[in-house]
C-alpha cells in the first residue's frame, strides 16, 4: 500500500507541475494588451474561468467521492489540454472567453480530487500524519515549477508573444497519462442513494451543522480568495512600475521560488506560532501587501509584494491542512470543492470590481481597496475560527451531521 501511495504521490507531482509550469503566465496581461484587451478585460476573463469553475466545483468534487478521484482527473487534464489547444488559434475577447471557460471547467474536475486523493493515499498507508508536510512540499513543487516557467515564458515569447500557448498547451497534455495511471486508493465510500441530494447535504453539514468545519472554510476562502486576486495583479502592478518585459522573467518565478521555500516549511510555522497565532499572522499578513504595495507605488513596493508571497507560502497548506483534519474521508473531495467554489465566486465578483478601478483610479487605488476588504474580513473569519476551536462540536453532534451528508 505504501508504494501505491508513493507512485500516486509521483503522479499527483506532475498533475501539479502540468498546471502550475504556466508559460503564458508572466506575459499574458502583455498578451492581451497586444489583442486590444484592457486590465478590466482581464479581471473579466478570470472572473469568467472562475465562474465556470463555480458552476462546477461542486457537482465535480461530489462526482469524485462518487466515480472516484481518478476519473474526476483524468476528465480535468483532458480539458485542461483542450483549452490551451484552442487558445493556440484564438484572437480576441470572445474567443478568449470560450478557451477560459474550457480550462475553468478543467480545472474544476481537478480542484478538490487531487488533494482528497493525496490524503486517502496518504491514509491507506498510515501516514495521514504526513499530509501536511506532502501537501507543502507539493505546493512548492508548482511553484517551483512556476518560477522555471516564467524566464522559459519571457524567452519563448521573444519570438511572439502567442508561442508560448503551444508550448502551454503540451506541458497541459503531460497531466492526462499521468491521471490514467493513478491508482484509486481504499476509503470509506458515500452510504445511502447517491443523487445530486446528496450534495446540499453536504453543503449543509460543511456550512450549518459542523461549527469548525464551516469556519475553517469560509477563513480560508477569504484568504484562498486574496492570494488569488494579487496573482492577477501581478503584471499590472509591473506594468504600472514600468518594468520592462525582461525583468518579468526575473521578478515572477523569484516570487514563486519565496512561496515554494516558505512552503515547505510551513509546518514549522505553525508549530512555532500556534495554531491561533498562525491564524492571526496569515489574516493581517496578507492584506497588509496589499495596503502596502497600494501605499508605496514605487519600486519600494516590490518589498512587500515579496513578502506576501512569503506569506502565501505559510497560508495555503496551512489552511488546506485545517480542512481535512476535520472533513471525513467520503466527503473530502467535496468540501474541498465548496472552499474552492466560495472562492472563485468571491473573485468573480470582487475581480472586475477591482479592475474597473484600477482602470478609472489608478491601481494604488485598488491596492487599498482591496486590502482594507480583506483586512475586515481575514480578522472577522479568523475569530469565527478561533472560537470554533476553543467550543468543538460534541462527537454525536458532529455524527449526526456527518450521517445527514452521507444521505442516511
Amino acid at each position: 500500500m505504501f508504494q501505491a501511495a508513493k507512485s500516486n504521490i509521483i503522479r499527483l507531482y506532475i498533475i501539479k507541475l502540468s498546471k502550475w509550469l504556466m508559460l503564458t503566465m508572466p506575459i499574458l496581461f502583455l498578451f492581451y494588451k497586444e489583442n486590444g484587451l484592457s486590465t478590466q478585460d482581464l479581471f473579466i476573463l478570470k472572473a469568467v474561468y472562475s465562474f465556470s469553475i463555480v458552476v462546477l466545483e461542486v457537482p465535480s468534487g461530489y462526482l469524485g467521492d462518487v466515480w472516484g478521484r481518478k476519473a474526476s482527473l483524468i476528465l480535468g487534464s483532458v480539458l485542461g489540454f483542450a483549452g490551451f489547444a484552442l487558445y493556440c488559434v484564438s484572437t480576441g475577447f470572445w474567443a478568449f472567453l470560450a478557451c477560459e471557460i474550457i480550462l475553468g471547467a478543467g480545472q474544476s474536475f481537478i480542484s478538490g480530487s487531487d488533494s482528497a486523493l493525496l490524503y486517502d493515499s496518504l491514509q491507506a498507508a498510515g501516514k495521514e500524519n504526513d499530509y501536511l508536510k506532502t501537501e507543502g512540499r507539493m505546493i512548492s513543487v508548482g511553484n517551483f515549477g512556476e518560477a522555471v516557467a516564467a524566464p522559459l515564458g519571457v524567452l519563448i515569447a521573444m519570438a511572439s508573444l502567442r508561442t508560448p500557448f503551444f508550448f502551454q498547451a503540451a506541458v497541459a497534455f503531460a497531466a492526462v497519462p499521468a491521471a490514467l495511471t493513478l491508482v484509486e486508493p481504499e476509503r470509506r465510500k458515500m452510504k445511502g442513494h447517491t443523487s445530486f441530494r446528496q450534495i446540499f447535504g453536504i453543503v449543509r453539514y460543511a456550512m450549518k451543522d459542523h461549527k469548525g468545519l464551516q469556519a475553517a472554510i469560509l477563513y480560508s476562502s477569504v484568504m484562498g480568495t486574496a492570494t488569488l486576486t494579487m496573482a492577477w495583479f501581478v503584471q499590472p502592478y509591473f506594468v504600472h512600475l514600468a518594468l520592462p518585459m525582461a525583468l518579468f522573467g526575473i521578478l515572477i518565478p523569484l516570487l514563486n521560488l519565496v512561496t515554494g521555500f516558505v512552503g515547505m516549511h510551513a509546518y514549522k510555522a505553525e508549530q512555532r506560532l500556534g495554531r491561533e497565532g498562525t491564524i492571526f499572522f496569515i489574516a493581517a499578513g496578507i492584506p497588509a501587501g496589499y495596503l502596502c504595495m497600494g501605499l508605496f507605488g514605487t519600486f519600494a513596493g516590490l518589498v512587500f509584494l515579496f513578502l506576501f508571497y512569503a506569506v502565501r507560502g505559510v497560508a495555503t497548506p496551512v489552511l488546506r491542512n485545517q480542512i481535512n483534519e476535520i472533513t471525513p474521508s467520503d466527503i473530502r473531495a467535496t468540501v474541498l470543492s465548496i472552499r474552492s467554489l466560495i472562492i472563485r465566486l468571491a473573485f468573480a465578483l470582487l475581480g472586475p470590481v477591482l479592475g474597473w478601478q484600477a482602470d478609472r483610479s489608478g491601481l494604488p487605488s485598488a491596492l487599498l481597496g482591496g486590502g482594507l476588504a480583506f483586512l475586515a474580513a481575514g480578522l472577522g473569519t479568523g475569530l469565527f475560527l478561533i472560537r470554533s476551536y476553543r467550543q468543538p462540536l460534541s462527537g454525536p453532534e458532529t455524527d449526526g451531521a456527518e450521517q445527514r451528508a452521507s444521505g442516511l
